[in-house]
């Protein structure tokens, strides 16, 4: 667009320029070798253009003609490197979609078109087709040339990584991710497997680098940074609390600040600086987490925060801190276990109900099993209370991939990765079913047929004198066992578990072959019989 309001400038101006000389007449004299030449002066301004134009004109062709070796050059190596990249390109369209001889026709093709050292997408071609090739130990080889290039040494670290991963080889793929996180702290894989190795060996300080580094880089947002240094910080409270007091306190304060709200901090941080006589402080840091989310672990450290306080002391604290956080199950079970200490029994049994009213769970019934035995004694009632424990949701706890744990933890045990630990309840599991068929809404249901009745047995009379009772005993006999009916599940299931009544069930489901003996049955039978079968 520039260019066209420039080149109708420049017409308007010679335009303007020649109406200009058109308007003022005259005559332009030349003297050359004796002879004088005489114009008017706008035919001398059109042959000073025209000769202008015819210099220009002339020098175009000769610069063209000069130049032409190169230029036919020059479009052949273009034509030769378009086609280079075209099948550059239908190889990757090949690779990706798991065409692996396609990626590798078109990778020959392309390496023959262009130079590998100017392409470095060639190098990453034959990767992939010999991986799709199944030739793993020729990708590798590929992908450890890559590292000799500056350019293309990431990509190299990336393949060797992911063939690692795929060899169970752990160590060498967070040795590959390790140098590319060095290089590059915004890759992502990089910086979370050498973040995991990190924090499984308990390098705490080697962690925080790494995460101030993604912050940096804004690999992270802010506040999942400070979340992650919140508990990296921790962990290293948790490990130093012991051998270095002072550190532990300065990385447990820090990460209070970070975050408030985040228990095990505040209680880590509570706990030194109550070893360290500083109350107020590590009270107030309490409160601050409590207020934002109940923990029975804030609770213990707040009532037990000086260790000579009377029972009636930690009760009044434990109200205040059931007046921070009304209407909430943690703050009525704080107040119930001080209560329970301080023989309160009434106020121990009145918040223990009510928190059992707004959180229905095991602990809750455990504590007021605890207090009716503390109480009445009545065992009767604390095995009610215990067996409602039983059938009771579970207490959270802190849950990770599965596991359950009474004690925080940074890592999960089971994936190592960092800040895996919630506080909740863990998920009930169901027992497998053992009769699948069952769960059918439309399923018949099965009929338990009787067992077949026995072969009549021959029984030899010995005694003559017994021999009129005996046709009206048989008769007897056949007549119960014909009157035994089909037994249904559903007919099993309206028996009471508990009954007698449940006994003939059992008896008839016995097998065929081994009916049992009636103990009625055995004391009319003569002794005098026996059976030959």
């Amino acid at each position: 667009m520039i260019r066209i309001l420039l080149f109708l400038v420049v017409v308007f101006a010679l335009g303007l320029g020649f109406a200009w000389l058109a308007d003022r007449p005259g005559e332009m004299v030349v003297t050359f070798s004796g002879y004088q030449y005489q114009v008017s002066l706008m035919v001398a301004a059109v042959a000073v253009v025209a000769v202008v134009a015819a210099v220009m004109i002339a020098w175009w062709l000769l610069k063209a003609l000069w130049n032409s070796p190169y230029t036919i050059s020059r479009y052949f190596r273009v034509r030769r490197r378009d086609r280079g990249y075209q099948a550059l390109s239908t190889g990757m369209i090949a690779a990706g979609a798991g065409d692996g001889a396609l990626a590798r026709k078109k990778t020959k093709e392309a390496a023959k078109l262009i130079r590998s050292d100017q392409e470095p997408l060639i190098q990453l071609l034959e990767a992939q087709a010999s991986l799709l090739e199944g030739d793993h130990e020729g990708a590798r080889e590929k992908f450890e040339t890559m590292l000799d290039d500056p350019e293309m040494r990431l990509l190299g670290l990336r393949g060797l990584y992911l063939e690692a991963e795929r060899l169970g080889d752990r160590n060498a793929a967070r040795h590959y991710a390790g140098r590319a996180a060095a290089m590059a702290p915004q890759l992502a894989w990089a910086a979370e497997s050498t973040l995991e190795d990190l924090t499984g060996r308990g390098d705490w300080d080697g962690a925080l680098k790494l995460v101030e580094a993604q912050k940096s880089t804004r690999q992270i947002e802010r506040d999942a940074a400070n979340r992650r240094r919140a508990v990296l910080l921790t962990a290293k409270a948790q490990a130093l609390i012991d051998s270095d007091p002072n550190a532990a306190k300065t990385a447990a304060l820090e990460a209070n600040r970070l975050r408030p709200d985040f228990a095990p901090a505040a209680g880590i941080a509570a706990k030194l600086l109550f070893r360290q006589n500083d109350v107020r402080k590590g009270a107030k840091i309490l409160e601050t987490a409590w207020k934002a989310e109940p923990h029975p672990e804030i609770a213990e450290l707040y009532t037990h925060a000086r260790p000579g306080d009377a029972v009636l002391d930690r009760l009044n604290r434990a109200k205040k801190l059931q007046e921070m956080k009304k209407n909430h199950a943690e703050s009525s079970l704080a107040v119930a276990r001080a209560a329970l200490d301080a023989q309160d029994f009434s106020t121990a049994r009145k918040e223990a109900e009510a928190a059992i009213r707004m959180d229905r769970r095991e602990g809750a019934y455990l504590l007021l099993a605890d207090i009716e035995e503390a109480e009445t004694g009545d065992q009767g009632k604390v095995r009610q209370l215990l067996s409602k424990a039983v059938r009771a949701p579970r207490d959270p706890a802190w849950v990770a991939d599965g596991v359950v744990s009474e004690r925080w933890a940074p890592v999960s045990p089971i994936t190592g990765k960092l800040d895996a630990f919630e506080w909740r309840a863990p998920m009930e599991r169901l027992g497998q079913l053992i009769d699948s068929d069952g769960d059918a809404p439309d399923a018949a249901v099965p009929t338990i047929a009787a067992p077949t009745k026995p072969e009549k047995e021959n029984v030899i009379e010995l005694n003559p004198a017994g021999s009129a009772e005996r046709p009206t005993a048989v008769a007897a006999s056949e007549t119960d066992e014909d009157d035994v009916a089909p037994v249904t599940a559903t007919a099993s299931a309206a028996v009471p578990p508990d009954g007698d009544a449940a006994e003939p069930a059992e008896e008839m489901a016995r097998l065929p072959d081994d009916p049992g003996v009636d103990p009625d049955d055995e004391e009319q039978k003569s002794p005098r019989k026996f059976r030959l079968f």
